[in-house]
C-alpha cells in the first residue's frame, strides 16, 4: 500500500464512491474530528492498565472506524430513494446500549456528582476529559453535516452518549487513582 498518492495535493480529497471535495468540506471535518477523536481514545488507552476498560475502549475505536466509514459515504451512495440504506449500515443501537451499560457501571461506583468539576487530575483522568471535549466537536460538527446532507440520526445519538461516557471514565479514572475531584468555584 503506497501512502502518498499525490492525488490531495490540490487540497481534494476522495469520498467513499469516488466523488472528490475540498479538504475543508464539512464531511471531511467531520470525519478528521471523529478520526481525531480516535487517536485520543488511543491515547487514553496508553495511560489504562485496567483490562476491562481496555477493552471497552478497543470497541469504541472500531465503532469510531465505522462512523468514519459512514461519515465518508455520501448520501447518494449510502441512501435509496425509498430512505433504506444502501449500504450495510456499521453501527447499531446496540453500540449505545454498550455505552449505557459501561455508563451505568463506572457510575455506580463513583460518588454522586453534586455539582460542576474542573476537568482535571491524574493522566488518564485529564486525557479522557480531553477526548470528551473532542468528541462534542465531532458531534457539532456532524450535527452541522446532517444539516447539509442525510445522515443516519444514530451516528448523532452515539457521539452524544460517548461523551457522556468518557465524561464518567474521567471521573472513574480519579475514583480508582484516590484522587479528590476539584468543583467548580464561580466564586474565585
Amino acid at each position: 500500500m503506497i501512502i502518498y498518492t499525490k492525488t490531495g495535493d490540490n487540497g481534494t480529497t476522495g469520498l467513499y464512491g469516488g466523488k472528490r471535495v475540498t479538504k475543508n468540506h464539512i464531511r471531511i471535518q467531520a470525519c478528521g474530528e471523529v478520526d481525531e477523536l480516535n487517536s485520543y481514545i488511543g491515547l487514553i488507552r496508553s495511560y489504562n492498565s485496567y483490562k476491562e476498560i481496555d477493552e471497552q475502549l478497543h470497541v469504541i475505536q472500531n465503532t469510531l472506524f465505522n462512523i468514519g466509514a459512514e461519515l465518508a459515504t455520501p448520501s447518494d451512495r449510502m441512501f435509496s430513494t425509498n430512505e433504506k440504506p444502501k449500504i450495510s449500515c456499521l453501527i447499531s443501537d446496540k453500540k449505545i446500549f454498550l455505552l449505557e451499560q459501561w455508563i451505568d457501571i463506572m457510575s455506580e461506583k463513583v460518588p454522586p456528582l453534586k455539582q460542576f468539576i474542573l476537568p482535571t487530575g491524574n493522566i488518564a483522568t485529564s486525557t479522557s476529559h480531553v477526548a470528551r471535549t473532542i468528541c462534542r466537536r465531532a458531534e457539532r460538527s456532524t450535527v452541522t453535516l446532517s444539516e447539509a446532507d442525510e445522515i443516519r440520526p444514530l451516528i448523532i445519538k452515539y457521539l452524544n452518549r460517548l461523551s457522556d461516557y468518557l465524561f464518567v471514565l474521567a471521573r472513574y479514572f480519579g475514583y480508582l487513582a484516590n484522587n479528590k475531584e476539584i468543583p467548580w468555584n464561580p466564586n474565585e
